[in-house]
This record gives C-alpha cells, structure tokens and sequence, in this order.
C-alpha cells in the first residue's frame, strides 16, 4: 500500500470513498470561490456543505468534516477567532446546558426508565401514546428547555432499547451494532417494527418542544432576546403570542393524530407485541429483584426530579448550572463516587458540544458576510401591510437552514433600529415582534440544523440504532412543517392585527410609549 493509499484510507476512517472525495472537494472549492466569486457566494456555499454534512451524519459524524470546513473557513478569513468567540460567549448558557444538564438527566435514567416503561405498556392506543409525548414535550418545553426535554426522551429510547437488544441476544452487548443470536441475524421484522415505532414517539416529542417552545418567554433563547428588546413581560408576552401559537399548537396535535391514524410518513407503527412482552416481562423480572437500596435510589431520583422541575420552571439559575446540581445530588445520594463512573455521563454530551461550536463558526461567517441582509433589507421594505407575513416567511426559511436565534437577534435589531429612526410605529414593531417570534419557532421544525433539540436527537447515540437520518427527519417533520406553517402564517395575515387591537380595548396588554431596548439584546446564534 503506498503512502497517499494509507493516508486517504485513515481520513475520515470508515466513511465511504464517495463521501470523502466529496469533502475533499469541498476544501478544494471554497478558497477558490472566496476568490472568483466573492465572499458572499463563498459563504453561502459554506452554509450548503455544512447542511450537506449533517445530512451524512449516518456516514460521518458531523463534527469531522464539518470541523475541517469550519478550520478553512478560519483560515482563508471568511471568519475570525474572535467573531467566533463573540458567539460562543453568547451560548455559554446553552454549552453548559449541554455539557451538565444531559449528563444530570444520565444519572436519572433508571427513573425516567421506569417511570416512562410504565406509561409505554399502560398506554395502548398508539394515537393516544403519541398525543401524550407530544403534548407533555409541548407543556414541558414551555416552562423548562426543549434540549433538557429531549434528552430525557432520548435517555428513555435508548433504554428500551438496550433492554429490547438484551432479550433477544441474550448478552450484554454493544448495543449500537446490529443484534445477533447465536444463530446469526435475528428476524428483522420486529426489530425494524421497533425502530419505526420509537422513531415516530420521538419525532412526536421533538415537534412538541417546538409547539411548546414558542408560547413563552422562557421557551427558547430567542424569545427572551425578543421580549428583553420588545419590553415584554412573562404573561404580556404569552398574550401577544396566542393569537398564532394557540391555533398552530392545536393544529399540531391535529397532526399528531392524524398520522398516527393513517399511518403516513413514516408514522403509526404500533409497538410490536412481542416487543410488549419483552418489554413487559423485563419489568416485572426487575421489579422483583428490586433491592431495597434500589429502591431507596428510585425514590432519591424522584426527589431529584421535583427539584430539577421547580429550579428550571422558577429559573432559579441558568441551566447548565441546574444541571450540575443535578449531577452533584444524584451522584451523592446514589452513590456514584469514581470518576470513570461520572466520566460516562458526559460522553453523549460532549461531541455534540464540539458539533455546535463549529456550528456557531458557520454562524459567524454568516454575520461577517452579511449572507442575510439582502433578505432581511428586501422585507424591511415591503408594504406595512404585507411585513409582518413575509417577516414570518423569511424568518422560517432563514432559521431552517441556520440558526433561529441569530436570525431572531439580527431581525429583531433591525426591526428596533427601523423604529428608532421613525420608519415604523411602535405597533407596528409589536406586531413584526410577534412575526418574528413566531417565524423563528414554527417553520424551523423543517430541518434538524433549524432547532437544538432537533439536531441533538439527529446525533444522539439513539439516532442510528433507530435509523433516523436527516433525510428521514425531514420527510417525517414535512407535514408537521406545512400544517403549522400554513396555519401560522394564515392566523399572522388575517388575525393578528385584530386580535391585538382587541387585546388593548379590553385592557390585556397596554401600548408602550417608550421605544424598544435596542442595543442590549444579546447578539449571537445558538439554540
């Protein structure tokens, strides 16, 4: 084997030949464009290959080839250290989320587990079933944090999973490789039954944090960069909300039901009945030789949830630092004391972490170039009538292939800026507030790169021992996207004025006479 032959066999390991030249393509490109064709196209392109990348994530892990596009965009200047270190600063709250909070939900998934294997037994109906994790996702991330919220849903697929892996082979294996018995490969019927089934629970979970996320000023990051500059309090900014979050959030329930009830899109696979009995004798069998320390555990954990509950719905402090009184207390009161022990919970976390700071050097390359403004100058002059639709519209595109925060932030500025210099009138600000919002929660759920939440699951561990592709995220999230979309987009055309000026004449909401908070937003991306 010559030298090159070994080199380009060790780049990116096991990934398909296509798939490394392609990247290598990519590295080849792009300082060629960033000199024929200017930063912007060069930028624009970048944006497309990082897609491109989380598309493969069943291929390659994102962080690999991504990281090398994110390095070349450093070093041919279409970014700085420093722009990408302003951005990172403005997520700290979101990287520590990352980094503690899910490892805090790993030393509770023995409860979670237990708790969640009771529900999925007792609750037959599969329409039903998914009702409940879309809409507990929904109130959950309205009054918590939607990644927080998937984690405990991916804590709890991996967990069937692994018991559902256990059974069959009858070891315990590494549970991300293909099960076999003894006999060579299982029959594939129940088992591709069983990932259709917690594919379609998830993708139900992780449209709830979206439909939940958007009601409250606490919901998503960019929310309360938006009522912080708006001057909006917790309930003012629920009522300005409601005339479109209501409806898009009963829409989606709709749906929810709807393709569970006819089995379209890669929904309505009922879970297996032999996987049941698995699943159901696996619970008893513990539950008999449940020790009493054991159960001191459980109970512990319990503890642990209501006060991981109050401290997130009260913020008491940001997250990632609830998330490590979290690790603190479950690791004391359940005896948890070696580091290699502790190291464990942190190994879902941690790639992702990496993952979404190289994402936030695409987002800074974004704001170096000035990729958006064309757009964002196009909407600022449309007709007064029309703005706040086409607000929406172009936030949701924007946000589905970048970042619903930084697209929320660099709006919500120049809507601010727009009022300050007399161009429009603070009404009219209120209402292209509540457009933006609204436009960076709902049509985001088309893509995984458009909300954390969605992203986090599309490269979580459980991902591909499930088969959930980007691809197949998107094709699953599609009606979801339309509906909400749509109906959205119909209750800001038709609706928003009215209701608004309804809320004034019975005195739910008042008009503010001061201008907006510009200038002390946080800037930045993240989720």
């Amino acid at each position: 084997m010559s030298i090159p032959s070994a080199f380009f066999q060790n780049f990116l390991g096991p990934s398909p030949t296509w798939y490394k030249q392609i990247i290598i393509a990519f590295l080849i490109i792009n300082p060629i464009l960033l000199i024929v064709a200017g930063p912007f196209v060069a930028g624009w392109v970048l944006i497309l290959e990082f897609i491109f990348t989380l598309a493969m994530a069943l291929k390659c892990y994102p962080l690999q080839p991504g990281g090398l596009l994110a390095i070349e965009a450093l070093a041919i200047g279409m970014t700085s250290p420093d722009l990408v270190l302003h951005e990172i600063q403005a997520n700290l709250d979101v990287l520590l989320l990352l980094i503690f909070m899910v490892a805090g939900i790993y030393f509770m998934k023995d409860l979670l587990f237990f708790v969640f294997n009771r529900l999925l037994l007792k609750i037959k109906s599969k329409v039903m079933l998914s009702l409940f994790f879309c809409f507990s996702a929904a109130i959950l991330s309205a009054f918590l944090d939607a990644l927080t919220v998937i984690a405990v849903i991916i804590s709890v697929a991996a967990g069937l999973y692994a018991v559902y892996h256990r059974v069959i082979t009858g070891h315990e294996a590494e549970y991300s490789k293909e099960p076999t018995n003894e006999k060579g490969i299982l029959d594939r019927s129940d088992l591709d039954r069983f990932r259709a089934f917690l594919r379609s629970i998830m993708m139900h979970a992780a449209v709830g944090t979206a439909l939940g996320g958007v009601c409250t000023l606490v919901g998503e990051p960019q929310n309360l960069v938006i009522a912080h500059v708006a001057g909006w309090n917790f309930g003012e900014f629920i009522i300005r909300m409601s005339p479109i979050t209501f409806p898009v959030f009963f829409a989606g329930l709709c749906v929810c039901m709807l393709l569970e009830k006819f089995k379209i899109f890669g929904y309505g696979e009922s879970l297996p009945t032999d996987v049941r009995r698995i699943l159901s004798e696996n619970a008893a069998a513990e539950d008999t030789k449940r020790t009493l320390n054991q159960k001191i555990m459980l109970v512990c954990q319990a503890v642990i949830a209501i006060w991981l509950i109050i401290a997130l719905a009260l913020h008491l402090a940001a997250v990632g630092l609830i998330g490590l009184s979290i690790i603190v207390l479950a690791t004391s009161f359940t005896g948890v004391v070696e580091e290699h022990q502790i190291g464990k919970a942190f190994e879902e976390a941690l790639p992702f972490t990496a993952l979404l700071v190289v994402f936030f050097v695409v987002v800074s390359a974004i704001e170096a170039n000035g990729l958006f403004s064309p757009i964002i100058d196009a909407v600022l002059h449309m007709p007064p009538d029309n703005q706040a639709s086409i607000f929406y519209l172009a936030n949701g595109i924007l946000s589905a292939i970048s970042d619903n925060v930084f697209v929320a932030t660099v709006y919500i500025n120049q809507v601010a800026d727009a009022l300050a210099a007399g161009t429009i009138t603070r009404d009219q600000f209120d209402v292209l507030a509540v457009a933006i919002n609204t436009g960076t929660n709902i049509p985001s759920v088309a893509t995984p790169n458009g909300q954390a939440a969605f992203l986090f699951l599309l490269t979580s561990a459980v991902a591909p021992l499930i088969r959930l592709s980007y691809g197949k995220m998107v094709i699953m999230a599609l009606p979801y996207t339309i509906v909400m979309t749509i109906v959205g987009f119909i209750c800001i055309f038709y609706f928003l004025d009215p209701m608004t000026e309804w809320f004034y004449q019975i005195g739910l909401i008042e008009h503010h006479t001061g201008g907006p908070n510009i200038g002390s937003g946080a800037h930045g991306g993240g989720h």
